[in-house]
């Protein structure tokens, strides 16, 4: 038995060595320059090459749509891109998605969030309450009263009698989603424009 397991592992060893050899031989920054697909493709042995569309995390996967779009553009004014205030910007977004903590109370035609949070997210809820509802104030007829608190902003929405479930359903967290405005912030932003004034 112990002669038939070493011939195996013996008949075994080229085929061991061949694939470290693929892998040690790779030119791993030639693939990252582009230079490596035919070597890519070779490995694959028929897998259907790089399925993946998603860039890694959400933020990253924004900067670099914003990045490859600026690049590709030959009339891109480099002096004005400001990639850092699209990240504190997406920095902001993911602190108060994740972090802040928000209490709802029923007022007359709406709803008021006291929205709090620590640290950074403090901030964080401030800059991205405040700016949002100057953008959606008047929007069809909601209205967003937001104030700043010492842990964060009290954000008071109304709206018809009509558009109430829809509020209470959407919540803080929903109607901060609202309107198709935030790809076209993240755009100025990153082009060196204050979108917010």
């Amino acid at each position: 038995m112990k002669h038939i397991l070493i011939v195996g592992l013996v008949a075994l060893l080229p085929n061991l060595a061949a694939a470290q050899e693929t892998h040690t031989g790779m030119d791993h920054e030639a693939m990252m320059n582009g230079n490596g697909m035919a070597q890519m493709q070779t490995m694959a042995t028929g897998m259907q090459m790089n399925p993946a569309t998603e860039a890694g995390q959400s933020a990253f996967a924004a900067i670099e749509e914003i990045v490859l779009a600026l690049a590709a553009d030959p009339n891109t004014d480099w002096s004005k891109v400001n990639i850092p205030a699209l990240r504190e910007h997406l920095v902001d977004m993911e602190l108060v998605f994740t972090d802040a903590e928000v209490q709802t109370t029923e007022v007359e035609n709406g709803l008021q969030f006291a929205v709090t949070g620590t640290g950074k997210t403090i901030g964080s809820i401030q800059r991205m309450a405040i700016a949002h509802s100057g953008v959606m104030n008047g929007t069809g007829d909601w209205t967003f009263s937001p104030e700043k608190s010492e842990t964060g902003v009290v954000l008071t929405v109304t709206t018809s009698a009509d558009d109430m479930d829809k509020l209470r359903a959407l919540g803080f967290f929903g109607i901060m989603a609202l309107g198709m405005h935030h790809q076209d912030h993240h755009w100025m932003m990153a082009t060196g424009v204050n979108p917010h004034g």
